[in-house]
């Protein structure tokens, strides 16, 4: 869906475009959608509040189980490269030996951006063994050490004697049979969404060559990402959101079949009917949210969340640099199915009708969009009741840990309680792009 510039009036393209792409209109949106549900109009869902206390010591516990000396890292692709507990890190960083500082970060950059846009869910049969150690892993961690292992042997680089890179070249390259090798897919191990994710690699190489002044003119990295968000930090600081801004203007023509505004992809942007109709305050519109006559794009709600968790994952790497990151709450929870599993199985939300766990919902689906709206605003009430518990504040407790602590690890842990293989409560139909 192309949205034409003349179609709406209050608001340049451009400004739309920008208030789409920010943290606080994904808050915005599925906020509007969360006060529907705490009246009880919305088809799918409800929420029952009463439930915020169970959920927050179920996680406080995963928490302190997790992490018993209460340092708990940043929610990011970091942490699963370590699974098993092997330092496949460390590894790396003796393969950087001699490189300066900000060359390091420009390695991990790279890294760190292929692997999370490869980290969609992997449905339920897949596995990776990782032969170096002999040991089998799934999911997200799968996927993880699967990308490690394969940027480490210079699969997305396009030079045989610089093979600790991603280039541009490299990833047109990238074949699907190159990546099904790679992550030892077959007929009895299938991964989801095993073309679209070829695709997606694909189309950010081409998106590298579009955006010189982040990528670079000279041999286009993702991590020359680098460079240009430490020209945009002041003074030792950088804004969470300007990371995030970054990574959706670079990367945002890599989505396909999203909706468009006068020919830019909005990406993790999606249409709820029932803010069609809606009617904004005065305030709200001159807080950029467009006007009601405009239902279309008045409907629309972000989520951005493999953006956001490619944001987080890039933090660490510019904090080695030396640089404070401010805002991290401005950033939102991710709304995928552990954190949305997480709130449906302890009774946070409650379906409205059975036929949504009967069968496979696509992500543009009024029942997925309504999911992961809710999600995002109860994650953010979930972490202001176990701060509350805890006695901490929002820079003691960021978001961005709790999570990691945290609400992911829960929705897991409850999801194995529940049902066989852990599976989500909702079944979903992915392209390997969003979940």
């Amino acid at each position: 869906m192309n949205l034409q510039t003349s179609e709406f009036s209050l608001q340049s393209p451009e400004e739309a475009i920008a208030y789409l792409r920010s943290p606080r209109a994904i808050r915005d949106r599925c906020g509007q959608l969360f006060e529907l549900a705490r009246q009880d109009k919305l088809s799918h869902f409800r929420c029952d509040l009463s439930q915020l206390g169970r959920v927050a010591d179920y996680v406080i516990a995963v928490m302190q189980e997790q992490y018993p000396d209460g340092q708990i890292p940043f929610h990011s692709r970091w942490q699963h490269f370590e699974v098993g507990g092997v330092p496949r890190l460390a590894q790396l960083e003796r393969l950087l030996a001699g490189r300066s500082p900000v060359e390091r970060a420009v390695t991990r950059f790279d890294l760190a951006i292929v692997s999370v846009l490869l980290d969609a869910g992997a449905g339920d049969r897949w596995l990776y063994c990782e032969r170096e150690t002999d040991s089998i892993f799934q999911r997200s961690e799968g996927l993880a050490v699967a990308s490690f292992r394969m940027f480490c042997q210079g699969a997305f680089s396009s030079h045989p004697h610089q093979l600790l890179q991603v280039d541009a070249q490299g990833l047109q390259s990238l074949s699907e049979a190159t990546l099904a090798q790679g992550f030892q897919v077959s007929e009895d191990n299938p991964l989801v969404g095993l073309a679209g994710r070829v695709e997606l690699l694909q189309k950010l190489g081409r998106s590298l060559l579009d955006f010189p002044q982040m990528f670079g003119d000279d041999n286009p990295r993702p991590g020359h990402l680098v460079h240009y968000l430490l020209e945009r930090s002041h003074h030792k600081q950088l804004p969470a959101a300007t990371v995030l801004r970054a990574v959706l203007e670079g990367l945002g023509s890599i989505w396909s079949g999203r909706i468009e505004i006068a020919g830019v992809n909005l990406g993790d942007v999606w249409h709820h009917p029932a803010l069609a109709g809606s009617r904004e305050t005065k305030e709200q519109r001159e807080n950029l949210i467009p006007n009601s006559e405009f239902r279309i794009l008045n409907s629309l709600v972000p989520f951005h969340k493999l953006s956001q968790w490619l944001t987080y994952s890039l933090l660490e790497p510019l904090q080695e640099l030396g640089l404070e990151i401010t805002g991290l709450d401005d950033l939102t929870g991710l709304p995928e199915y552990r954190n949305g599993g997480l709130c449906l199985d302890l009774g946070l939300l409650q379906a409205k009708h059975s036929d949504i766990f009967h069968y496979a919902h696509s992500v543009d689906s009024e029942v997925v969009v309504e999911w992961r709206a809710l999600t995002v605003i109860l994650l953010d009430q979930i972490a202001a009741t176990i701060r509350q518990q805890l006695e901490m504040d929002a820079k003691q407790l960021p978001l961005v840990k709790i999570l990691q602590g945290g609400t992911w690890s829960a929705g897991r842990r409850i999801a194995a309680e529940l049902r066989p293989n852990g599976v989500s409560p909702i079944q979903l139909q992915s392209d390997g792009t969003v979940f």
